[in-house]
C-alpha cells in the first residue's frame, strides 16, 4: 500500500494492523519512552492551530537526539510510513496535522540553546526551541533575535523555518529566511544534511531558501543557526487613528513612499480593536475606523527624526488622533493589544479562522472593504489584524465549529478573500503556510505547470513523498474538481483554472 497518496478508506483491523507493523519496526531501533501509540496519548497530537480539522496518527516518535531522528525516518522509509514533523503545534494552517497511516515525529524534546556567540552574533539553537527563548538567553549580550511572529511565546525555530514566519518587525528586519544562517537536518532517507554556512555565502545553489517555508516537505529540520542583532538604543511607536478605513490603507502607502522604513507597521481595524481593548487595557481609540502603530528604532536622534516624519505623513494622510509612547512601558503597552489579538478574539468566539493573504499595500482598503461586503454574504463576523508594512493580512473570521453550516461558510469565506486576494495583485499566503487550508486556493494562484516544477522540486528530496504528503502542492485532480466544483457554482473567473 502506498501510504504516501490519498489514503484509502480502511477497516478498524486494516488499521490495528498497520498500526502493529509500524509500531513493531519502530520499537526495532528506538527505545519504548520514544512511542506514543494507544488513542488517548496520540489524540493530543490531532492537529495544530487549525482546530477545524483533526487525524489521530498511528503512532507519535519522540526523539531525544539526532541519532534516534534518523533512526525513525529509516525504519519509516524502509515501511513507507508518511511522516509529519511537529514543533510546538502552534501553525494555522493545518501543516502538522498527522497523515492517518503515518507517524508525527515530535521534536519537542530538542529544546536546548548550544551556543551564543556575541562576536559573529549567532546563536545556534535546535529546531523545538521557542523563539522567544533565542532573544532572552542572547538580552545579556545586548543582542536579540528579530523575527516575532505574535505567537513567539510559543513557538518554535524549527516551525517558524517551516513556514517562513515574520512577526510585526519583519518590515524592517526580514522574516525567518534573512535570519538563518544554517540548518543541519535529515532527508527522509535519514541522511544528514546541511544547509547554508556558518561563512557569509556557501558552495552550490541556495538550497536553504529552498527549505525555509517548504512546511516540512523537504527535509526533518533539527539544528538551525540564527543571527542576532543589536538591541537598539531606543524604540518609540506612534499609535494613529483614522476615521475610514481608506485613509489607513493609503497612510500606510504613504509612508513608505516618503523613504520611510519603519521598525513596525500594523494596522487593525474597529472590531479588533474593540477586542483587545477590552482584553488588554492598551489604550487604543475605540471610536476609530482603523488605528496604525508605527514603530522607529535606532539611535534616540534617529528616532526623534523619523517620528516626526511619520507623525507629518500620517496627519497629511487625514489621522485624526496621534499618540507617541513616552517611555518603553507605554510602547510596549501599545504593543500588547497588537500582540494579543489572537486569544482576544477567542474570547468574543468559540471559534475563528485566521487567514493570511498578502497584498499590494495600495489595495490595502480595497480588501478591507470587500471583506465588509463578505461579512453581509456569509453572515459571519470578521475582525482585521494585519502586518500593514508589507501587505501581510490576517483577517480573523468569527464562527461555531459546532455547527456544521457556519463552518462551511467560514471556509466558503476564507477561500473568497484568497482569491480576493490573487485578483488583486496578491497571494494566497505570506507567513502561515498552505498546510490543507489553502490547497484549494493554490490551484487559483497557480497553473498546472507551475504546481507540476513544484512537485519537481518535492520529488528531488523526497521520490516517496513521504514527508508531510498531500498538503502544500495541491494534486491535478484536486484542482480539476475544484474548478468542476465553482463551475458548478456560476463561478470561475481565474484563468489558472481554465487550464485544468
Amino acid at each position: 500500500m502506498n501510504a504516501s497518496a490519498t489514503p484509502q478508506k480502511l477497516t478498524a483491523l486494516q488499521r490495528s494492523e498497520r498500526q502493529t507493523k509500524v509500531v513493531q519496526g519502530l520499537s526495532a531501533v528506538l527505545p519504548a519512552d520514544t512511542l506514543l501509540w494507544h488513542a488517548e496519548d496520540t489524540t493530543p497530537y490531532e492537529c495544530d492551530g487549525l482546530t477545524a480539522y483533526r487525524q489521530r496518527p498511528l503512532v507519535v516518535v519522540l526523539p531525544e537526539d539526532e541519532a534516534q531522528v534518523q533512526q525513525a525516518l529509516r525504519a519509516c522509509y524502509a515501511l513507507n510510513v508518511p511522516v509529519v514533523a511537529r514543533g510546538a503545534g502552534t501553525g494555522l494552517s493545518g501543516g502538522a496535522m498527522p497523515h492517518p497511516l503515518g507517524a508525527v515525529l515530535s521534536l519537542a524534546r530538542f529544546n536546548r540553546i548550544l551556543k551564543v556567540d556575541p562576536v559573529s552574533r549567532t546563536a545556534v539553537v535546535q529546531c523545538g526551541v521557542r523563539n522567544l527563548a533565542i532573544s532572552e538567553a542572547a538580552a545579556p549580550l545586548g543582542l536579540y533575535y528579530a523575527p516575532d511572529p505574535s505567537s513567539q511565546i510559543a513557538c518554535t525555530i524549527g516551525g517558524n523555518v517551516a513556514e517562513n514566519s515574520g512577526g510585526v518587525h519583519c518590515l524592517k528586519y526580514g522574516l525567518t529566511l534573512h535570519n538563518i544562517v544554517k540548518i543541519r537536518g535529515f532527508t527522509m532517507e535519514g541522511e544528514p544534511v546541511v544547509f547554508g554556512s556558518d561563512a557569509l555565502d556557501a558552495p552550490g545553489y541556495d538550497l536553504m531558501s529552498a527549505v525555509i517555508g517548504s512546511e516540512g516537505m523537504l527535509a526533518i529540520v533539527t539544528e538551525v543557526t540564527v543571527k542576532l542583532i543589536p538591541k537598539p538604543m531606543l524604540a518609540r511607536c506612534i499609535m494613529a487613528s483614522f476615521d475610514d478605513i481608506r485613509k489607513a490603507g493609503d497612510a500606510v502607502a504613504a509612508v513608505i513612499a516618503a523613504g520611510i522604513i519603519p521598525a513596525g507597521l500594523e494596522m487593525m481595524d474597529k472590531p479588533m480593536t474593540a477586542a483587545v481593548e477590552d482584553y488588554v487595557h492598551a489604550g487604543y481609540d475605540l471610536t476609530a475606523e482603523a488605528i496604525l502603530l508605527c514603530e522607529s528604532d535606532g539611535t534616540p536622534e534617529e528616532v526623534e527624526e523619523e517620528i516626526g516624519r511619520m507623525s507629518r505623513v500620517l496627519l497629511a494622510r487625514g489621522a485624526t488622533k496621534i499618540a507617541v509612547s513616552q517611555s518603553e512601558a507605554e510602547r510596549l503597552k501599545f504593543w500588547s493589544g497588537r500582540k494579543n489579538a489572537f486569544p482576544a478574539s477567542g474570547r468574543i468566539s468559540p471559534d475563528y479562522m485566521c487567514m493570511d493573504s498578502t497584498i499590494p499595500r495600495k489595495r490595502l482598503a480595497d480588501i478591507l472593504l470587500a471583506i465588509q461586503q463578505m461579512e453581509k454574504k456569509y453572515q459571519l463576523r470578521c475582525a482585521n489584524v494585519f502586518h500593514a508594512g508589507d501587505g501581510n493580512l490576517h483577517p480573523l473570521i468569527l464562527f461555531d465549529a459546532n455547527d456544521a453550516d457556519q463552518l462551511h461558510r467560514a471556509e466558503l469565506f476564507g477561500a473568497d478573500i484568497l482569491e480576493t486576494s490573487v485578483e488583486m495583485g496578491g497571494t494566497i499566503t505570506g507567513e502561515h503556510g498552505v498546510g490543507i487550508e489553502k490547497l484549494n486556493s493554490m490551484c487559483v494562484q497557480f497553473s498546472p505547470q507551475e504546481n507540476e516544477q513544484m512537485f519537481g522540486v518535492k520529488r528531488a528530496f523526497d521520490p516517496k513523498s513521504l514527508l508531510n504528503p498531500g498538503k502544500v502542492i495541491p494534486t491535478l485532480q484536486r484542482c480539476v474538481e475544484y474548478g468542476q466544483k465553482l463551475v458548478r457554482g456560476g463561478k470561475l473567473s481565474h484563468p489558472n483554472l481554465e487550464r485544468f
